[in-house]
């Protein structure tokens, strides 16, 4: 705190350097922002060295746990949005539920296309949250931190139209309800992707079955939505329709291609494991796209 009362940032070193010390105010707007992470798609296994797409993917989550315990910036909470793991069974859970307690942040999960709501809620403790019902089946919920609002959404479609998702009628209902009247600043996640991503593949395999109406049952909210939060397509893209931002996350171990004349998947070697890193200011939102090295 300077002599003036007011938070600053200093740039250079007080004692040894010989540059000039530069001293910027911290503004008020930074004062109130509030920050989350967005992981998805660790797929982890049974065992420690179980492999997937080539690469391990244990490794490579524990590596991401040590990494948000040690950011720079402490988020409130983390999100997972979903395929925690490969094989819904009870070993890799456990395996999971054993690396992401040791992460030093709140947590939350969302329901993946190879997750089972009820083995999450078995294994896997969350944060303080509101269900939306009482379905062992349904991963539905919403929960609020410092005056913003926040839904989950679970869009795991029957085994036989996987991988695809269809999110049900009572849940689109609900969707609604909270997006037809004002509110405060609204931020919603699910696993799979709303509207079309442009990949020939992705589009004819991945995407919510009734898109359509997910996306229009979203956009009487648009002054207030944040943005809408997926993982299952394994790349960081960014798309906004009707004004609605939709994100998507790289998964923590291994990407796809989304190419416009992609037919069908290939694994993107290029690009390593990542996160995103969300800031939520008073007037904006802005999304950091962070990566780091396979181990």
């Amino acid at each position: 705190r300077s002599e003036t009362g007011n938070w600053e940032v200093v740039i250079g070193n007080l004692e040894h350097s010989q540059l000039p010390i530069t001293y910027f105010p911290i503004t008020a707007l930074e004062l109130k922002a509030m920050h989350f992470v967005q992981i998805s798609d660790t797929h982890i296994g049974p065992t420690r060295d179980y492999a997937r797409h080539g690469y391990a993917s244990y490794p490579c989550a524990e590596r991401l746990v040590e990494l948000l315990n040690s950011l720079p910036v402490r988020p409130e909470f983390v999100i997972h949005t979903g395929d925690v793991v490969t094989a819904p069974d009870w070993h890799s859970y456990r395996l999971a539920a054993e690396l992401f307690a040791r992460l030093a942040l709140p947590v939350y999960y969302v329901n993946g296309n190879h997750d089972t709501a009820a083995e999450i809620k078995q294994y896997l403790p969350m944060a303080a949250k509101e269900d939306f019902c009482d379905d062992p089946d349904s991963l539905s919920y919403s929960f609020n931190v410092k005056g913003e609002r926040f839904l989950v959404l679970d869009a795991r479609a029957p085994d036989e139209l996987d991988p695809h998702g269809i999110l049900p009628d009572s849940q689109l209902e609900w969707l609604r309800r909270e997006t037809a009247t004002d509110g405060p600043p609204l931020t919603v996640f699910l696993h799979f992707p709303v509207v079309p991503m442009n990949a020939i593949w992705m589009d004819a395999n991945m995407r919510l079955l009734n898109w359509e109406a997910v996306h229009e049952a979203l956009r009487p909210a648009v002054n207030r939505l944040r943005g809408v939060f997926h993982g299952h397509v394994h790349q960081s893209m960014q798309t906004v329709r009707d004004g609605v931002g939709y994100t998507a996350v790289a998964s923590s171990f291994a990407q796809f291609t989304a190419w416009p004349t992609d037919i069908k998947p290939h694994i993107d070697r290029a690009q390593p494991p990542g996160y995103n890193f969300v800031h939520l200011l008073p007037e904006q939102t802005i999304v950091r796209p962070c990566w780091f090295e396979r181990l």
